[in-house]
């Protein structure tokens, strides 16, 4: 519903309704349901609640942008429509360097779920006959039921077609389908689900991230040199040792997004579950873009700082969970919660902001 957002991974946000159910530890403090649209228009969250379509005018916004030239500046990655000298003139409003043509990413839907079972099925096509009369967008369509995907896409695409014969082929190019992951639990169930809908680019929103996550099985396999036909693509040409099977890229996962809880009542994220996903998305060449510390950050003592009196928020990794900060575990991993902003999207030093190219 914003032609730009704050969120670092897209350029602007679509919401076709309102209204979710919380089916997972990652909405246990959800923005949306106390975000200023829920609040205003009185909606409550749940299963049997009435989810709120959005005005038509709402709907008009995507017909807009996907007119619009839309521009990257390869220098300092400024991105947004083409106004005025931008276009073909004086060159990026940030630096020196000259914008070239780039594509819109959307998320859809940030205030609720595209794959809800609450939403009405004319709602859903309507919304997937909007994203085909857009095809100059790229649509991030983001869900926490990716089980749900592969029915609800092919019943949307049924009711585009009216009853005739001749079904839109899918996958389309312009949607990316990606899954929120925040435990292994999730992972080990959702992952599979995800890799079994056909999509242009599919992707793991792993925020807020709640626990240590291994996903290599997902991300990678064991190819041995006699199954190469023809000379091996760029994924495969690294080798650990003489005879040890190539690892590469499985087709499936495109992007994978990682970031902690921010809100009042935000859990922290241990620095390790974010680097270990860091490290097993370079071993398997996948974009990783790190979003946000959230809330908390890792937390530095400096030299004569007092563990008796610390002041403000800590918390501790006492080896199984965050509790609240105890003097006698000051050798362990602590948190401290300093806001957002504060804590900022740097992990170790360097800014991630990998895309699928």
């Amino acid at each position: 519903m914003a032609d730009q957002t704050h969120i670092e991974w897209c350029d602007s946000t679509f919401n076709p309704w309102i209204g979710c159910t919380k089916v997972s530890p990652a909405c246990d403090h959800c923005y949306a349901a106390v975000s200023t649209p829920a609040r205003t228009c009185n909606i409550a969250w749940g299963a049997g609640q009435p989810r709120r379509r959005t005005s038509p005018a709402n709907w008009k916004l995507p017909l807009r942008w996907n007119a619009r030239p839309f521009l990257e500046c390869p220098a300092c990655h400024w991105r947004g429509e083409a106004k005025g000298a931008h276009w073909g003139g004086t060159g990026c409003p940030r630096c020196s360097g000259q914008p070239q043509p780039a594509r819109r990413r959307v998320f859809c839907a940030s205030l609720a779920d595209v794959f809800d079972n609450e939403v009405d099925p004319q709602w859903r096509a309507a919304l997937f006959a909007l994203i085909q009369a857009t095809p100059n967008l790229d649509w991030l369509l983001l869900t926490k039921r990716i089980g749900n995907a592969h029915q609800m896409i092919g019943e949307s695409l049924i009711r585009i077609a009216g009853g005739t014969d001749l079904l839109p082929s899918w996958p389309w190019p312009n949607v990316w389908l990606g899954a929120t992951i925040a435990t292994q639990a999730e992972a080990d169930r959702d992952i599979p689900k995800l890799l079994a809908v056909p999509a242009a680019v599919r992707f793991l929103s792993m925020e807020p991230l709640l626990g240590s996550v291994d996903m290599s099985g997902a991300l990678l396999e064991a190819v041995p040199r006699s199954e190469w036909i023809g000379d091996p693509p760029a994924t495969l040409q690294r080798r650990e040792a003489p005879g040890t099977p190539l690892r590469r890229r499985l087709p499936g996962i495109d992007w994978v997004i990682v970031g902690g809880e921010s809100g009042p009542n935000a859990r922290p994220m241990h620095p390790d579950w974010a680097r270990s996903l860091r490290d097993q998305c370079a071993a398997a060449r996948v974009p990783f873009l790190f979003k946000q510390w959230g809330e908390w950050a890792p937390f530095e003592r400096p030299r004569g700082f007092d563990w008796k009196h610390p002041g403000g928020d800590f918390a501790t990794w006492d080896g199984e969970k965050f509790r609240p900060f105890y003097p006698n575990l000051h050798e362990l991993v602590s948190m401290r919660r300093i806001g957002k902003k504060a804590a900022g999207r740097m992990l170790d030093g360097q800014e991630h902001s990998e895309f699928p190219a």
